[in-house]
Parts: C-alpha cells; structure tokens; sequence
C-alpha cells in the first residue's frame, strides 16, 4: 500500500487507542495525508500526538466532534474519507455516568453525518464494535452481520445507537458509509483502565489482579494491528451501506488470559482475585468475519499468543508513562 494515491482523510479519535495505532499504520505504510480530530481525554496521548506533527502528511487539532464550533474548523478542507474512531468506549464508566457516551457516541457521529450531507468528506467509515450485539451462550453460533443489535449496558447501547443513525442516513440520503463491528482489541497504547493492561500494570506492581464473578466470561480478541488493516482494506475496498465483521476467532476466557499474561510475565496466580461481577456483564462475545475474509481478503498476521506477548512487552517497556 506504499505510495500510491495520497488521500486526504480526517480520523475522529485518533489520539486514542485504536485510533493511535491506525495513525501510526498509516503514516508508515500509505501516502495519505491526516488529519486528527481528538478531545484529548484521560485515554488519550498527548506526547504522541506532539511527536506526529514533526510529520508534513500530519496535523493535529484539538476539539470534541460533538461541538459544532470544534467541529466546523476542522472542516477547513475537502476529505477522501472520514474514519470515526472517537468514542468513550470504558464500559464500567458508562455504568456510573452515561453523559458522555449520549455526547459523544451519539451526538458526535450525528454531527458528523450533518457534515457529511453537504460533502465535507467522499465516504465516512464508521467504528462500531460487537457489544453492540449483546451476548452469546456458549452453544450459539458467532455474531454476524446480520445478527440483531442487543446492546446490554450503557455504553453498547449508545454505541448500537450511532450505528442506526449512520445506517439511517445511508438509507435516507444515500450517504456513503460503511460500518465496521470489531471484538475485544488489545495492543500498544490502551489506556490501563482496560483488561489486559489492568493485568500487566497490576502484575508490575504484584498488586491483586481483579477477576469478576467467575471469569468465565468469554471474550474473542483481535490485536490492533490486525484491526488497522482491516480499516485500510475497508476503506480501499469496501462497499457502502455494508457492514463489515472484523473478529479474530480468538475466543478465550477472562480468567485464561489472566493467567497467560502472568505466565508471560512469570508472576504467581495468587494475585488472582475474583470480585462481585458487574451488572450488566455480557457473557460470551464472538465475531463471525467470514464477510470480510471472502469478500475483502482480510486476514490475520499473527497468533493471539505471539500478539500477547508483543503487547505485554510494548506495556511493560512504557511502564512509567503509562501509569
């Protein structure tokens, strides 16, 4: 993908986590010039974002998609595609306070489909995830795209929202857009609020390692990376009004990736704690992406476990700036 065409794309979210590292994909492997849009909250990285703009194809501006003001001066210019990444996405918070998961997840993505309708940008990709789903007994078959949306807390549910919305405009107004549902991702640059990072930072400092309920939760996890490729195909490639699947076939319990990650790290599994479950806890995720595999040819590059240990060392090696 080196060379090639130099798009002009506009990425909401992308000094976040998965944001980040599509950035960071990019400015390595294509020509395109970037543009990022980012509130620059606790999840965010800054240092990065300072670091990015020594690049020519790089620009950063500050400002919240769900602000109209924020909003119109990063329109200053024509986009080939706008890539929404931007979004609270911690599932506990949304729990404690939905507020800003209504603003940004719901009225952010509208904001930017209002600016989408005069032509600010060709097409728009926007990043849902598979929460949006709901949750799988052990015995059901994987999430499809056609499968109902069934969000079970807060967060999925405004998230299950914005993607009615983008569906909606594509339908109304025939407004290019295309979705995409992806499972748990991990990798460099998540903020330690999260699962593994929770467990490798508390494994640094052998604090107790909380597990909810049983920890039989299942959850199908999908490195970073992968996922970034796959938006990079999606954009090249995919369809609008489609909705595209992107899972890693990685299905493992909660309580087996604590104890890898400890076996990565050679910590002792007392550190194991189980505590009260959460309310709302989905069960079991799995993500069918047979779609994109036969349609778009994505696929992995590598195993969970080789991702694992690359994410455990990429932590363990900012230890002090990520606390």
């Amino acid at each position: 993908m080196k060379g090639g065409r130099s798009l002009n794309l506009l990425v909401t979210g992308g000094a976040g986590f998965i944001g980040l590292n599509f950035v960071h994909y990019l400015l390595e492997n294509t020509s395109y010039q970037i543009t990022v849009i980012d509130s620059m909250t606790y999840a965010s990285h800054p240092d990065e974002m300072q670091a990015l703009t020594s690049n020519p194809r790089f620009r950063f501006k500050k400002g919240n998609i769900a602000d109209k003001n924020d909003l119109n001066a990063v329109m200053d210019q024509q986009y080939e595609a706008i890539i929404h990444f931007a979004a609270e996405s911690h599932v506990d918070n949304s729990i404690q306070n939905a507020d800003d998961f209504i603003q940004t997840n719901i009225v952010g993505t509208y904001e930017l489909l209002q600016h989408l309708k005069t032509g600010a940008a060709n097409k728009m990709i926007h990043v849902s995830t598979d929460e949006v789903y709901g949750t799988l007994t052990p015995a059901q078959q994987p999430f499809t795209e056609l499968s109902p949306l069934s969000p079970n807390n807060p967060y999925s549910a405004t998230k299950a929202s914005s993607d009615l919305l983008v569906r909606a405009y594509h339908e109304t107004f025939n407004l290019p857009l295309v979705t995409t549902r992806c499972s748990n991702n991990f990798g460099p640059f998540q903020n330690k609020e999260k699962f593994i990072p929770t467990i490798i930072y508390r494994a640094l400092l052998n604090q107790k390692i909380p597990i909810y309920g049983d920890g039989q939760q299942i959850r199908d996890w999908l490195f970073v990376e992968d996922h970034c490729k796959a938006i990079a195909l999606i954009l090249e490639k995919g369809t609008s009004g489609e909705v595209y699947n992107i899972g890693g076939g990685n299905e493992r319990k909660n309580v087996d990736v604590v104890k890898r990650i400890l076996e990565i790290m050679g910590k002792s599994e007392k550190l194991i704690e189980f505590v009260s479950d959460r309310i709302g806890h989905d069960r079991r995720y799995a993500i069918d992406s047979t779609k994109l595999q036969s349609e778009l040819g994505w696929k992995q590059t590598a195993s969970f476990d080789q991702s694992l240990v690359k994410t455990v060392e990429w932590h363990v090696n900012n230890f002090g700036a990520s606390l």
